[in-house]
């Protein structure tokens, strides 16, 4: 009986060191209606993975994550900057978009136009996508 005591506790150590390791891993961006991973080296060799809810068990499960995406419906971007600790480098407006590429406090980043940008924003009338460190595969 003792023996069997101290392996589940053994058990239910094992796992909350575990979870302590894993739970770090979080979404770069609160989960909006779909949420996109971009993994790979490169922007060359990038896969694009979409899931529509869980983003964070997904997480777990991929390799080589090197950046984060999600869509909203609508966004405050001026809230969601200030939430981030975002500033605009550059503005792109398109017909039927407007890209904001920001430094924020996030994980990922890549170097364009000679500036470090970790934080793509692209605002369109069918709602708004953010990514970090920008949206790979056209938006």
């Amino acid at each position: 009986m003792r023996a069997a005591k101290t392996f589940l506790i053994f058990i239910a150590a094992m796992a909350s060191a575990l979870l302590i390791v894993l739970l770090p891993q979080r979404l770069a961006f609160d989960e909006g209606e779909s949420y996109t991973f971009f993994c790979g080296d490169t922007s060359a060799d990038c896969r694009i993975i979409t899931v529509d809810k869980n983003a964070s068990l997904y997480k777990l499960a991929l390799k080589d994550v090197c950046g984060e995406s999600t869509l909203y419906p609508s966004l405050d971007v001026q809230s969601f900057l200030q939430k981030v600790n975002g500033e605009i480098i550059f503005t792109e407006e398109l017909s039927d978009s407007v890209n904001y590429y920001c430094k924020a406090d996030l994980e990922y980043s890549v170097a364009l136009y000679g500036e470090q940008i970790n934080l793509h924003i692209c605002v369109k009338q069918q709602g708004v996508t953010v990514a970090s460190p920008i949206i790979f595969g056209g938006y």
